[in-house]
């Protein structure tokens, strides 16, 4: 029996280098996707123009491990700073909520770590989609700020929480299945 089933897409959001995280964080990113691609799912990820960003780590983790990765930008062009990504999905759209709806309506769960004003948007696209958010607790910005928490009293989605990268991408994994056998 042939398997006709996609491969999950998990999309990797996290602060640009602009916000200035430190190299333990950007480690933690590279391992998400390090992890992601060892589960065998495609990381999807906000590819960047102009400065590195911790999703652009993520794709460097998976890319170590071999996975297949597909980074969503800004505008029209193909050129982004992360030059091992394998697919770039050039949106048309505007950085600051345009790429975002794109970026997350293509993804099956996100994980966030750290995060900025980019982060909380993409954060509430997916809780109103209904798609799972997991956050990498002890990173700071928005994912330490909505971990374990609902965006508002709808309480659709929690921010679920993980405390390390392995952790975070069996979660997500497990949101999912739940997600899809919901659904059958």
């Amino acid at each position: 029996m042939k398997n006709t089933m996609r491969k999950i897409q998990i999309g990797v959001m996290g602060s640009c280098a602009d916000l200035k995280y430190s190299k333990k964080i950007e480690k933690l990113a590279e391992e998400v996707g390090y992890w992601v691609a060892k589960k065998k799912a495609t990381l999807i990820f906000g590819a960047e123009k102009d400065f590195d960003s911790l999703s652009t780590a993520a794709c460097r983790g998976a890319k170590k491990a071999g996975g297949l990765t597909i980074g969503v930008t800004y505008g029209k062009g193909l050129d982004v700073v992360e030059k091992n990504v394998d697919v770039v999905i050039a949106s048309g759209l505007e950085r600051g909520g345009g790429r975002e709806l794109t970026l997350v309506l293509s993804c099956d769960a996100i994980i966030t770590i750290s995060g900025g004003s980019g982060t909380l948007t993409e954060i509430a696209i997916a809780y109103q989609a209904n798609i799972p958010v997991v956050v990498l607790k002890g990173t700071g910005g928005w994912s330490d700020k909505l971990a374990g928490e609902y965006l508002d009293g709808r309480e659709r989605i929690k921010a679920e929480t993980a405390d390390n990268p392995k952790k975070a991408v069996d979660l997500a994994m497990r949101l999912i299945k739940s997600k899809y056998e919901k659904q059958k």
